[in-house]
């Protein structure tokens, strides 16, 4: 699976974006997909995972409420809405895809074996 993140960009605190990660290959809805995201000088850091259906989503605490992660496997596509943005969620954002397992487990880098070239957003407070 290649993968294509977009839809970053600046925003002011409290304000909302929508990431958008485009996938090509036909194995699309038998992954699960995944966010991450890289703040300067930080580790990459897990954001939000789905299931192959999007039937089922795991978040991160930091995120949890604020985040949605969504996919449509008509369009080979995984979103990521964020709302109620803050300043601290200023990173470089990665999409991702891996091999179907219970979505709790898949919170590290290692669990994934795609990725995208990364979206940047900026919070502005």
């Amino acid at each position: 699976v290649q993968l294509q993140a977009s839809g970053g960009g600046l925003v002011q605190a409290g304000g909302s974006l929508r990431l958008s990660c485009a996938a090509s290959g036909r194995t699309f809805n038998s992954v699960h997909m995944g966010w991450f995201r890289q703040a300067p000088g930080k580790n990459r850091d897990f954001v939000a995972v789905i299931n192959f259906s999007g039937g089922s989503t795991y978040y991160a605490d930091s995120v949890k409420g604020r985040f949605t992660i969504s996919r449509d496997n008509a369009k080979n596509t995984v979103y990521l809405q964020m709302n109620s943005l803050k300043s601290e969620d200023t990173a470089v954002y990665f999409c991702a895809a891996g091999p179907p397992r219970p979505l709790a487990t898949m919170t590290s880098q290692a669990d994934f074996s795609s990725w995208g070239q990364g979206t940047q957003v900026t919070v502005s407070s």
